[in-house]
């Protein structure tokens, strides 16, 4: 009975931390929706009043940058959310250290 209380407790906790991993996946996907689409619109409100067309540099590459680059951000964020994966992830320092160990055996044989 205690065996399967502990199982429980052990994926409710399990649950808890994957939910909070999605809140804060949303809640950075929220905030970045929100910052870039205010700086966009102050980049055209800018333009405007200086007397620049759309057209103009608004087009630029720096207008976009901060889409772009926290935009890779985020998308590695959503990976290792909602696919559990990074690149140096559990199951690969789990590979490197059974690697360490068999050249370690090699060496010493």
């Amino acid at each position: 009975m205690e065996l399967e209380n502990n199982s429980k407790n052990t994926k409710l906790k399990l649950a808890h931390k994957r939910l909070e991993e999605l809140k804060g996946f949303y809640t950075h996907l929220t905030i970045y929706l929100v910052i870039n689409t205010v700086l966009l619109i102050l980049k055209f409100i800018g333009n405007s009043y200086y007397g620049e067309t759309f057209m103009g540099p608004v087009w630029h590459f720096s207008t976009f940058a901060t889409w772009f680059f926290w935009g890779i951000g985020l998308f590695f964020h959503g990976m290792k959310v909602f696919y559990g994966r990074t690149l140096f992830s559990k199951n690969w320092e789990e590979r490197q250290l059974q690697k360490f160990l068999k050249e370690d055996e090699k060496k010493n044989n």
